[in-house]
Protein backbone atom coordinates (compact mmCIF):
# COMPACT_ATOMS: atom_id res chain seq x y z
CA UNK A 1 0.00 0.00 0.00
CA UNK A 2 1.21 3.38 -1.26
CA UNK A 3 2.42 5.67 2.56
CA UNK A 4 1.14 8.53 1.40
CA UNK A 5 -2.52 7.42 2.16
CA UNK A 6 -2.33 5.73 4.68
CA UNK A 7 -4.01 2.21 5.89
CA UNK A 8 -7.79 1.37 4.93
CA UNK A 9 -8.26 1.66 8.41
CA UNK A 10 -6.77 5.33 8.69
CA UNK A 11 -8.41 6.50 4.97
CA UNK A 12 -11.97 5.33 6.75
CA UNK A 13 -11.18 7.45 10.29
CA UNK A 14 -10.15 10.46 7.45
CA UNK A 15 -13.39 10.03 5.73
CA UNK A 16 -15.61 9.79 8.31
CA UNK A 17 -14.39 13.21 9.87
CA UNK A 18 -15.52 15.22 6.75
CA UNK A 19 -18.70 17.80 7.55
CA UNK A 20 -21.23 15.41 4.72
CA UNK A 21 -23.30 18.86 4.10
CA UNK A 22 -23.00 19.42 0.33
CA UNK A 23 -24.85 16.35 -1.10
CA UNK A 24 -27.52 16.16 1.79
CA UNK A 25 -27.84 19.62 1.51
CA UNK A 26 -28.24 19.10 -2.60
CA UNK A 27 -30.76 16.39 -2.26
CA UNK A 28 -32.77 18.76 -0.10
CA UNK A 29 -32.70 21.98 -2.72
CA UNK A 30 -33.81 19.22 -5.50
CA UNK A 31 -37.05 17.65 -3.68
CA UNK A 32 -37.82 20.86 -2.44
CA UNK A 33 -38.08 21.81 -6.03
CA UNK A 34 -39.62 18.54 -7.15
CA UNK A 35 -42.12 19.74 -3.96
CA UNK A 36 -42.94 23.09 -5.54
CA UNK A 37 -43.49 22.05 -8.45
CA UNK A 38 -46.10 19.30 -7.43
CA UNK A 39 -47.63 22.15 -5.64
CA UNK A 40 -48.33 24.76 -8.58
CA UNK A 41 -46.94 22.87 -11.55
CA UNK A 42 -48.53 19.89 -13.86
CA UNK A 43 -48.15 16.77 -12.95
CA UNK A 44 -46.61 16.07 -16.53
CA UNK A 45 -43.64 19.09 -15.48
CA UNK A 46 -43.15 17.86 -12.42
CA UNK A 47 -42.12 13.90 -13.58
CA UNK A 48 -39.02 15.87 -15.83
CA UNK A 49 -38.13 17.87 -12.98
CA UNK A 50 -37.86 14.83 -10.86
CA UNK A 51 -36.10 12.75 -13.43
CA UNK A 52 -33.66 16.00 -13.68
CA UNK A 53 -33.46 17.39 -11.06
CA UNK A 54 -32.05 13.93 -9.00
CA UNK A 55 -30.00 13.25 -11.70
CA UNK A 56 -28.46 16.52 -10.98
CA UNK A 57 -28.00 15.90 -7.23
CA UNK A 58 -24.45 14.98 -7.37
CA UNK A 59 -23.80 17.81 -10.20
CA UNK A 60 -25.35 20.40 -7.70
CA UNK A 61 -23.32 18.78 -4.89
CA UNK A 62 -19.89 19.15 -6.39
CA UNK A 63 -20.84 22.61 -7.01
CA UNK A 64 -22.28 23.38 -3.21
CA UNK A 65 -18.92 21.51 -1.77
CA UNK A 66 -17.00 25.22 -2.60
CA UNK A 67 -19.34 26.67 -0.48
CA UNK A 68 -19.36 23.53 2.45
CA UNK A 69 -15.80 23.59 2.68
CA UNK A 70 -15.48 19.86 1.27
CA UNK A 71 -14.30 20.68 -2.31
CA UNK A 72 -14.64 17.41 -3.43
CA UNK A 73 -12.72 18.26 -7.03
CA UNK A 74 -9.52 19.45 -4.98
CA UNK A 75 -6.93 17.79 -6.58
CA UNK A 76 -4.75 18.22 -4.13
CA UNK A 77 -6.57 16.40 -1.34
CA UNK A 78 -4.56 12.60 -0.73
CA UNK A 79 -6.54 9.69 -2.48
CA UNK A 80 -9.21 8.20 -0.63
CA UNK A 81 -10.67 4.48 -1.28
CA UNK A 82 -13.87 5.49 0.83
CA UNK A 83 -14.33 8.63 -1.47
CA UNK A 84 -14.40 6.00 -4.45
CA UNK A 85 -16.48 3.39 -2.30
CA UNK A 86 -18.98 6.95 -1.94
CA UNK A 87 -19.17 7.56 -5.41
CA UNK A 88 -19.72 3.69 -6.16
CA UNK A 89 -23.06 3.93 -3.89
CA UNK A 90 -24.04 7.73 -5.78
CA UNK A 91 -23.38 5.11 -9.08
CA UNK A 92 -25.86 2.35 -7.48
CA UNK A 93 -28.68 5.07 -6.86
CA UNK A 94 -28.39 5.66 -10.44
CA UNK A 95 -28.64 2.62 -11.68
CA UNK A 96 -32.13 2.54 -9.43
CA UNK A 97 -33.57 4.25 -12.80
CA UNK A 98 -33.60 0.76 -14.55
CA UNK A 99 -36.16 -0.13 -11.84
CA UNK A 100 -38.01 3.37 -11.76
CA UNK A 101 -38.52 4.27 -15.27
CA UNK A 102 -40.51 0.54 -16.35
CA UNK A 103 -42.66 1.45 -13.11
CA UNK A 104 -43.28 5.07 -14.13
CA UNK A 105 -43.96 3.96 -17.90
CA UNK A 106 -46.92 1.96 -16.40
CA UNK A 107 -47.86 4.42 -13.38
CA UNK A 108 -46.30 7.93 -13.44
CA UNK A 109 -47.37 8.14 -9.78
CA UNK A 110 -45.11 5.82 -9.00
CA UNK A 111 -42.04 7.69 -9.62
CA UNK A 112 -41.83 9.43 -5.99
CA UNK A 113 -42.78 6.05 -4.73
CA UNK A 114 -39.18 4.42 -6.43
CA UNK A 115 -37.08 7.04 -7.07
CA UNK A 116 -37.38 8.39 -3.26
CA UNK A 117 -37.14 5.22 -1.90
CA UNK A 118 -34.31 3.51 -3.98
CA UNK A 119 -32.05 6.85 -4.49
CA UNK A 120 -32.12 6.96 -0.78
CA UNK A 121 -31.13 3.01 -0.50
CA UNK A 122 -26.88 4.75 -0.66
CA UNK A 123 -27.41 5.65 3.09
CA UNK A 124 -27.22 2.39 3.96
CA UNK A 125 -23.03 1.74 3.12
CA UNK A 126 -22.67 5.40 3.68
CA UNK A 127 -23.77 4.72 7.42
CA UNK A 128 -21.42 1.93 7.72
CA UNK A 129 -17.92 3.30 6.46
CA UNK A 130 -18.46 6.79 8.96
CA UNK A 131 -19.77 4.38 11.77
CA UNK A 132 -22.84 6.43 12.49
CA UNK A 133 -26.58 5.26 12.83
CA UNK A 134 -27.65 8.80 10.64
CA UNK A 135 -27.69 6.80 7.35
CA UNK A 136 -29.72 3.39 8.71
CA UNK A 137 -32.12 6.40 10.13
CA UNK A 138 -31.93 8.20 6.51
CA UNK A 139 -32.82 5.32 4.34
CA UNK A 140 -35.11 3.67 6.49
CA UNK A 141 -36.97 6.32 7.76
CA UNK A 142 -37.57 7.33 4.40
CA UNK A 143 -38.39 4.62 3.25
CA UNK A 144 -40.86 3.85 5.77
CA UNK A 145 -42.25 7.52 5.23
CA UNK A 146 -42.32 7.15 1.34
CA UNK A 147 -44.06 4.19 1.43
CA UNK A 148 -46.59 5.34 3.98
CA UNK A 149 -47.36 8.37 1.76
CA UNK A 150 -47.58 6.86 -1.49
CA UNK A 151 -50.49 4.71 0.00
CA UNK A 152 -52.02 7.31 2.10
CA UNK A 153 -52.27 10.80 -0.12
CA UNK A 154 -52.45 9.10 -3.52
CA UNK A 155 -53.68 12.31 -4.67
CA UNK A 156 -50.73 14.34 -3.28
CA UNK A 157 -47.63 11.99 -4.25
CA UNK A 158 -45.52 14.63 -6.10
CA UNK A 159 -46.37 16.57 -2.98
CA UNK A 160 -46.30 15.04 -0.03
CA UNK A 161 -43.21 12.66 -0.91
CA UNK A 162 -40.95 15.18 -1.79
CA UNK A 163 -41.69 17.31 1.17
CA UNK A 164 -41.52 14.40 3.43
CA UNK A 165 -37.70 13.10 1.97
CA UNK A 166 -36.91 17.42 2.66
CA UNK A 167 -37.77 16.78 6.31
CA UNK A 168 -35.56 13.90 6.38
CA UNK A 169 -33.01 15.75 4.80
CA UNK A 170 -33.12 18.33 7.27
CA UNK A 171 -32.99 16.22 10.66
CA UNK A 172 -30.36 14.43 8.63
CA UNK A 173 -28.42 17.74 8.35
CA UNK A 174 -28.77 18.28 11.97
CA UNK A 175 -27.30 15.31 12.78
CA UNK A 176 -24.19 15.25 10.34
CA UNK A 177 -23.27 18.99 11.23
CA UNK A 178 -23.93 18.02 15.48
CA UNK A 179 -22.46 14.76 14.85
CA UNK A 180 -19.33 13.98 17.37
CA UNK A 181 -16.11 12.92 14.46
CA UNK A 182 -12.75 11.21 15.91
Amino acid sequence: MDEDIGTLKEQRQEFANQKFLATPLSGLIVWLIVGFSGLFLPDRTTVWILFIGTGSIVYLALFLSKFTGEHFLDKQKPKNEFDTLFFFTVGQAVLVYAIAIPFFLVDYTSLPLTVGILTGSMWLPFSWIIKHRVGVFHAIGRTVVVVGLWYLLPELRFVAIPFAIVLIYVLTLVVLKNRKQD
